[in-house]
């Protein structure tokens, strides 16, 4: 039997076939072991409440329903209706948390998607770039001398931001945080950071919440955290004013910036992509739990043992039959000794062995765990080259997958996110926004090329392509490059007219460029 195991034992949840999947699957949007669903005495057990709450609560769970002359009903009718989520007034999850949390786990393909997406978006580090408003000043500025002490000003906040961000959490760094942070946004659809204010209102921490323990406010002034047998109250980011409704005025809370992936059934909270797939991930457990029973309980022999004009004593019988229910299962390749009785004049005895399974054994199902594979990567929208090697995929198709992950998965989720930290960055300084490194589909020989190109056009300057390498702008870095006694040789370079270099780029490697189908499907990794 395989578990799953959630925070506690409890909640373990056992599959072992399709009935047992029904259940499971029930589980994802079934409340029972939901924390905020505490009713009756339960609720005044938490701590973090103020005493008015407390005793609120309490005169709620002890209120009757009584009729005259001291008669009433023994139903515990308000005691059912005061749960956490009434006493707090938030709004139920479409679907469990804790069980959106488990299956992060449950599926590699999931997994590995979930990992793809948060490594593509978050995990490529992150920068901070000139605001619209400093790129208008900057283009203002008609001295040159002027212009460079403005940039190494520039450099300066910079520097002071990225030691800023990692000096709010000393546990971790922040692209731990945003790494844990975004990573819940894939596996239940809601991600939580808490920022934290100094006693000046200075921003002083910023954190992850898990988000299997936060609720939503349903006024949306704010969000509740059970864990622990304790509740705590967060604010919107940015509201300062919102009183706390748990543990009294007198209590400062922290704010929340929250990000969901958008569903039309729920205003509250978003949903993760598994949810889609969420049959094909039970294909895969049903297929890998055959398998295993295979290993597991296989009592097949590797040779069959046939004897002719003898009869077996009844305490080899006993002995050969107790070897096939009992020792074989699990242990396929012990060996079987049968004692035979001597020739007869009237009989000889004949013994003979068949191989059985003599051939190499494989999985079943192989097929249609890949058509699983692949339904689960269409949700998350992620290449399969992003999970591990892919067998049969030709370079182009590798490489134009790449691009489109790009372009409609990984850069819009940035841009939303960016929006999003960028309002921590605006209470800092409105010279620079936060900018998240995109995923490269050139490789430094490409993109150096791509600059040579540029800088001959007189498209870009120097400095331009130094300030996006890290690196500090030089004096006289920001004046295009002036070739123009050289017109000719710059027109039939940068156009490639000349025959050679027509030649050259048509016969350039895939690697340094787009990829390209050969004759038929092209170059595939085997």
């Amino acid at each position: 039997m395989i578990e799953y195991e959630e925070d506690t034992p409890s909640n373990n949840v056992e599959i072992s076939n399709a009935a047992d999947w029904v259940r499971f699957n029930s589980t994802i949007t079934q409340k029972n072991d939901d924390p905020f669903s505490l009713e009756g005495e339960e609720i005044l057990k938490l701590s973090g409440l103020s005493p008015a709450l407390r005793r609120k609560a309490s005169r709620d769970i002890q209120k009757k329903f009584v009729g005259t002359d001291g008669s009433g009903t023994q139903q515990l009718l308000i005691q059912q209706a005061v749960s956490g989520y009434a006493l707090f007034d938030l709004v139920q999850p479409e679907y469990n948390l804790d069980y959106l949390s488990t299956i992060y786990e449950i599926s590699p393909y999931n997994y590995a998607a979930i990992n793809a997406k948060v490594s593509n978006i978050v995990g490529l580090g992150f920068d901070f770039i000139e605001s619209r408003k400093t790129t208008d000043l900057l283009d203002s500025i008609d001295d040159e001398k002027q212009l460079e002490r403005a940039r190494r000003k520039l450099n300066r906040i910079k520097q002071d931001l990225h030691q800023w961000l990692e000096d709010c959490n000393e546990e971790e760094t922040f692209k731990e945080t945003l790494i844990k942070f975004y990573t819940d946004v894939e596996a239940t659809g809601n991600g939580y950071l808490e920022v934290g204010r100094t006693t000046a209102g200075k921003i002083g921490y910023i954190g992850h919440i898990p988000s299997k323990t936060m609720r939503v406010r349903r006024l949306r002034d704010g969000f509740v955290q059970l864990l622990y047998g304790k509740a705590v109250f967060f604010r919107n980011f940015g509201d300062t004013e919102t009183p706390n409704p748990i543990a009294g005025a007198t209590d400062r809370p922290n704010e929340i910036i929250h990000l969901k992936k958008y569903t039309p059934k729920n205003n509250y909270y978003g949903i993760p992509d598994i949810i889609a797939a969420q049959n094909a991930m039970a294909g895969n457990e049903f297929a890998g739990k055959y398998n295993l029973d295979y290993f597991e309980n296989k009592a097949v022999p590797r040779y069959i043992i046939t004897v002719k004009g003898a009869k077996l004593s009844p305490e080899s019988e006993r002995k050969l039959l107790e070897f096939f229910q009992v020792g074989l299962r699990g242990k396929n390749h012990r060996s079987l000794y049968i004692p035979l009785p001597p020739d007869s004049p009237d009989s000889k005895t004949e013994f003979k062995m068949e191989p059985i399974e003599a051939g190499a054994q494989e999985s079943s199902f192989n097929v249609y765990r890949q058509a699983n594979r692949d339904e689960i990567l269409m949700a998350h929208r992620v290449p399969i080259n992003k999970v591990g090697t892919a067998t049969g995929i030709s370079l182009a198709n590798a490489r134009d997958a790449d691009k489109t992950f790009k372009e409609q998965v990984c850069a819009p989720a940035q841009d939303i996110l960016e929006k999003k930290l960028n309002k921590v960055i605006q209470e800092m300084t409105d010279a620079l926004v936060l900018k998240f490194n995109e995923l490269s589909l050139t490789d430094e020989d490409t993109q150096s090329k791509i600059d040579e190109r540029y800088l001959r056009l007189q498209v870009i300057t120097p400095n331009e392509i130094r300030i996006r390498k890290g690196m500090v702008p030089r004096e006289g870095g920001d004046e295009v490059v002036d070739l123009a006694a050289k017109a000719a040789e710059i027109k039939a370079q940068a156009m490639q007219s000349r025959t050679r270099d027509g030649e050259r780029a048509a016969n350039s490697p895939d690697n340094s460029g787009e990829g390209r189908n050969a004759k038929g499907d092209g170059r595939q990794v085997e």
